[in-house]
């Protein structure tokens, strides 16, 4: 377990040069394409500076994206109290608690660190789970905190929407910047610029959900491994398998937060999806059951 968690540390270095990598190619093609090799800086601070600032605010936003507000244990002392009492057996903060009016069931969590966490729960997963269950769930989301996996998801949002921002930038001056006989621009460089501002983002998309399924895994273990009880996160899977549906407020930039993927399903949210399957995530708690 701590062997994993210390692999997911070095993977997130070698996952934030990858996008730094791609957001240093983007910068390099606009300075071949321009002849201007200070527009490579400028690019990697402008996108360091936009990834800063989603890192700060993209919790708060992804919280009102979906509807969350936040409750008080007197308003939903069920909730409140699983959530308290897995803070302390993790020796944690308690976080913020929101709740989410929706009928489909999920939760997710979000923030910096555990010192500046949220988590929240829909009112369907509420409904649909028994206070064994919804302990499970919410230890998965507390794993997700303890394991900084939100301050990765952070980070990894703010990227992929600064590479795709540049992209869209980066094509546009490509397309409408004007006369390339002006530049001398040999022509393998405007190919080489096109294939890669079209490629970059879908790579991009393509790490964050790498990023997202791993971590999955992870914080099943790690809830797994604070409750004692990998059963009841794998009753609660089960649950899901049948009960599932898409949230009211859906969006591809906050579904590699959720429990369970928030999106209508379909061939191409399937391929994209930021989550693994349910069947997979309950055969490995069920198989490793006795080793948490």
């Amino acid at each position: 377990m701590y062997g994993a968690i210390a692999a997911n540390k070095r993977n997130t270095l070698l996952i934030m040069a990858v996008f730094v990598g791609l957001i240093s190619a983007l910068g390099y093609v606009a300075s071949l394409y321009f002849g201007d090799t200070h527009i490579t800086y400028w690019v990697i601070a402008g996108a360091a500076i936009y990834a800063l600032i989603q890192y700060f605010a993209a919790s708060k936003l992804a919280v009102m994206s979906t509807g969350a507000v936040p409750i008080t244990k007197k308003q939903n002392p069920r909730l409140y109290r699983i959530v308290e009492n897995l803070a302390i057996t993790n020796g944690m903060p308690t976080p913020e608690i929101y709740m989410i009016d929706d009928p489909a069931p999920n939760a997710f969590a979000t923030g910096r660190d555990p010192q500046h966490a949220i988590v929240a729960a829909t009112t369907g997963i509420m409904d649909l789970m028994n206070d064994r269950e919804l302990e499970a769930v919410m230890a998965h989301e507390m794993g997700h905190v303890k394991n900084y996996d939100i301050r990765v998801s952070m980070i990894a949002f703010g990227l992929v929407s600064a590479i795709g921002i540049l992209s869209d930038i980066a094509m546009r001056m490509m397309f409408y910047g004007g006369d390339d006989r002006d530049r001398n621009v040999h022509p393998a460089v405007y190919i080489v610029g096109i294939v890669l501002v079209i490629l970059a983002p879908i790579m991009a998309s393509m790490i964050q959900m790498a990023i997202s399924r791993q971590r999955e895994y992870l914080a099943d273990a790690t809830g797994a491994m604070t409750t004692r009880d990998s059963e009841g996160l794998a009753n609660a899977l089960e649950k899901l398998k049948t009960a599932s549906r898409p949230m009211r407020n859906q969006s591809t930039s906050t579904a590699h937060l959720f429990f369970a993927n928030p999106l209508k399903p379909g061939f191409i949210a399937n391929l994209f999806s930021t989550h693994p399957p349910l069947d997979e995530r309950i055969k490995r708690l069920r198989e490793k059951g006795n080793k948490f």
